[in-house]
């Protein structure tokens, strides 16, 4: 661990997820909380008092001061969708490897611009997605890869939904045009695309349709919406996301020869100890009162949360760099796909839900 580079990380904005993210860096020994800004000192300090922030650490009344700051390596972006493309190109020019909260931009191309202003500084990006790092996404991947035991992917569905109180769905930010005018599709929808991607190996689908049924507020936000994708080699899959139904998370991998099943894929139910199902070859007993074999239950455990698990690997991504090694192109990659889909489910929300070819 000695030989590792310890990463100091820039927090920009005093978000609630920014809560989340500074416990992480605290359990991640190649990686320290070196400073925090506000557009309100105040606001700064007493978010750097209230999260164990080293009493050295740097608190600023500005973003800007944060990304002047040479001793900054990387930087974490939780503020609202619209001012991502501002703050990530203003990080990337000054040098700062960008850790960037969902969705990454209100459309592609906001997007594209941040990943120019990154390609062109050799700087590492990577959305904040935290599920795809805990090890038990390893552990599916492997089943789903598996030509034996799972064979091949046939359809996925994947759900994301929790409900919003009243104050929620007239004050939060997730609701506002002018902040993430994506809303649910932005928030839930991107995990819900990001699972569907994920158990494709990223493949894009050929076409995009939303669902009928799509609910908007009065300022035209998307408050619930569904979508169906479709692939070339007849693939298929669905999500549905949602601020207006009861917690829930699950994704569906179907295959020839197998099934996943799993119900906490964004947020594990307990931090260290995690659990997926899966079937393979199943089929019917002879008087087809039960099923032979039976699912099974697998349980992966992990010595950190998979929030830690990503500023993990994110910190080592960045410590290469510093050693002489390009940004890995991996993850801005599949950002853009995830952002891809949205884009069209937007499109054919707008049109009628009519198809959207990719």
């Amino acid at each position: 661990m000695a030989s590792e580079t310890l990463i100091r990380f820039g927090i920009l904005g005093c978000a609630e997820i920014a809560r989340k993210f500074s416990r992480a860096i605290t359990m991640v020994p190649t990686a320290t909380l070196y400073a925090v800004g506000s557009r309100s000192l105040e606001k700064a300090k007493a978010f750097a008092s209230a999260n164990n922030f080293p009493p050295n650490a740097k608190v600023y009344g500005s973003y800007e001061e944060v990304l002047e700051d040479p001793d900054v390596d990387a930087v974490y972006v939780p503020l609202p969708t619209s001012l991502h493309k501002k703050w990530a190109v203003l990080a990337a020019q000054k040098k700062k490897h960008i850790l960037l909260e969902k969705p990454v931009g209100l459309n592609v191309a906001e997007f594209d611009a941040i990943l120019e202003a990154c390609e062109s500084n050799g700087v590492q990006i990577m959305d904040g997605t935290m599920w795809v790092h805990h090890p038990r996404t390893a552990a599916m991947k492997e089943f789903i890869s598996d030509a034996d035991r799972f064979g091949q992917l046939k359809s996925v569905h994947t759900i994301f939904s929790f409900a919003g109180d009243d104050d929620f769905l007239k004050n939060d930010i997730r609701v506002k045009p002018d902040l993430d005018g994506l809303g649910a599709l932005g928030d839930a929808g991107w995990y819900c695309t990001r699972g569907i991607l994920w158990a494709a190996n990223y493949e894009l689908p050929k076409t995009v349709t939303a669902l009928p049924g799509a609910v908007l507020n009065e300022a035209g936000v998307i408050l619930s919406c569904g979508s169906s994708l479709q692939w070339a080699d007849g693939k298929v899959a669905t999500f549905q996301c949602s601020f207006l139904s009861h917690l829930t998370m699950d994704i569906t991998a179907i295959g020839t020869k197998g099934t996943l099943h799993l119900n906490d894929f964004i947020i594990p139910f307990q931090a260290k100890e995690a659990h997926f199902s899966l079937a393979s070859k199943s089929g019917f007993n002879e008087l087809v009162t039960g099923w032979e074999p039976t699912p099974s239950k697998q349980i992966v455990m992990t010595d950190l949360p998979q929030e830690a698990q990503m500023v993990r690997e994110f910190s080592r991504l960045v410590g290469e760099i510093k050693k002489g090694s390009k940004p890995e192109t991996k993850w801005p990659t599949i950002s853009r796909k995830t952002q891809l889909v949205l884009d069209a489910v937007k499109v054919s929300i707008k049109n009628g839900f009519q198809p959207v070819e990719l």
